[in-house]
Parts: structure tokens; C-alpha cells; sequence
């Protein structure tokens, strides 16, 4: 492993953690009526990279599993790092 490959990994187990993490906190607040994480800023973590993580705190805490936007626009957006990263992996194995 090269150190990009490393590089990129370490970002996205990093990236996924805090978007997972995320939706735990914002699941917590919503029960506790208390100020929320702003949806810009879980597309924000989607976007850069941890739509895995986003997701899997969707399922984990049943969390905004009957808003549309997020039903489709994760999954969406787990397509796009899945692409984007898996290119980037590619690209750096071939340095």
C-alpha cells in the first residue's frame, strides 16, 4: 500500500465515523427538542465522502428514514464516493 492509498483510506474511515456519529447527535437532539445539525451539514458530510457513514446512522437509529431527500439523495450520494473514491484507489495503486 502506498501512501496515498493510505492516505485515502484513513480519510474515509475518518470521514464516516463523524457522519455516522453525526446522526447519532442529531437523532439525540431531535428527541431532547434541542438545536439540531443543520441538513446542509449532513449532505456537507455526505459529499465528502461519508455517505457510508451518514447512511449507516440512518438505519441505526431509524433517522430521517421517511424524509425523501435523504432516502434517495444518500444512497445517491454513497454511488458517487463509491465511484469517486474507488477511482482515486485505482489511481493511486497505479503511482
Amino acid at each position: 500500500m502506498n501512501r496515498w492509498t493510505a492516505f485515502i483510506s484513513a480519510y474515509l474511515i475518518i470521514v464516516n465515523l463523524i457522519g455516522f456519529v453525526m446522526m447519532g447527535v442529531d437523532k439525540r437532539r431531535a428527541g431532547a427538542k434541542r438545536r439540531r445539525i443543520r441538513e446542509k451539514t449532513l449532505f456537507a458530510a455526505c459529499a465528502a465522502g461519508g455517505a457510508a457513514g451518514v447512511w449507516a446512522g440512518m438505519r441505526q437509529w431509524r433517522h430521517k428514514t421517511k424524509h425523501r431527500r435523504f432516502v434517495i439523495g444518500v444512497p445517491a450520494l454513497l454511488l458517487l464516493n463509491i465511484t469517486v473514491f474507488g477511482w482515486l484507489l485505482y489511481a493511486s495503486a497505479a503511482i
